[in-house]
């Protein structure tokens, strides 16, 4: 069987960090592998060394510079990579619509029999990517999975969920499906050097919207981004010095100007 791992590569801000139109500047970001996939990378490379999976495949959809990260999931033993990039992506990028249409023609070309992909992005903070590419493609789905375990010969995936209030769920899933990964279904493996050397060689396939039967307008997005600005203070903390006696003298008076002892 062959899986197929969703990665993306996520930015996270410097304490302090400028907004240039409508995104923080990139000088003041970190890029780094988003935390979930980690775990779906995990999960599907452990397949593969189970001898359940034939072939582990990550894709991702980034500019040049996300082979960096896509290159960290093949030197944890992902057997290759496909990177889709295009202009006509640029202002699209936010957008789960956007982002399943080119997943959709990945899942075509590709012809997994598992798709893992991370719950939620660190950076947008969207959960929606993995289910909505389940309904585009028809497969069946199980979101915010923290235990599996496939049955190749019955064609089914045995998922525990993680529910509302601590509940979790037993189910199981036919193949071919869509899971997204809840963080603790296992212990993310770091890259060995090894590895890292060995990622080197590895095959990553830069491919554009054409390559994938895709063009601009198959892609557009609905969704926009009108502004970014910090938002505003409403009040301002007081840090209070002293010693005990001072300080529990201070906090009083503040209780009372601010009418909590009323």
């Amino acid at each position: 069987m062959k899986v197929l791992v969703t990665v993306k590569e996520v930015g996270e801000a410097d304490d302090d960090f400028t907004i240039e139109g409508t995104e923080i500047a990139s000088s003041d970001l970190e890029y780094d592998l988003n935390e979930w996939d980690d775990y779906a990378i995990e999960a599907a490379v452990r397949l593969g060394e189970e001898g359940v999976a034939d072939e582990v495949v990550s894709v991702t959809i980034g500019p040049s510079r996300a082979e960096e990260t896509i290159r960290m999931a093949l030197a944890k033993g992902v057997d290759r990579a496909v990177r889709v990039w295009d202009d006509a992506l640029d202002d699209q990028f936010s957008d789960v619509e956007a982002k399943v249409d080119v997943l959709e023609a990945v899942v075509a070309e590709e012809d997994p029999d598992l798709v893992l992909s991370g719950v939620q992005a660190a950076d947008s903070g969207f959960g929606a990517t993995g289910v909505a590419l389940a309904e585009r493609i028809g497969f069946e789905h199980a979101a915010v999975v923290n235990d599996l375990e496939l049955d190749v010969d019955a064609g089914v995936a045995n998922v525990h969920r993680e529910l509302e209030g601590g509940v979790e769920e037993l189910t199981e899933v036919d193949l071919p499906a869509v899971l997204t990964v809840q963080t603790g279904l296992n212990e993310p493996r770091y890259a060995s050097l090894r590895g890292i050397r060995q990622a080197q060689r590895k095959e990553i396939a830069g491919t554009e919207l054409a390559d994938l039967g895709l063009d601009a307008a198959d892609v557009e997005s609905s969704l926009s981004i009108e502004s970014m600005y910090e938002p505003e203070s409403e009040s301002d903390a007081e840090m209070i010095e002293g010693d005990a006696g001072e300080a529990a003298t201070r906090l009083a008076e503040v209780l009372r100007e601010t009418g909590v002892d009323a």
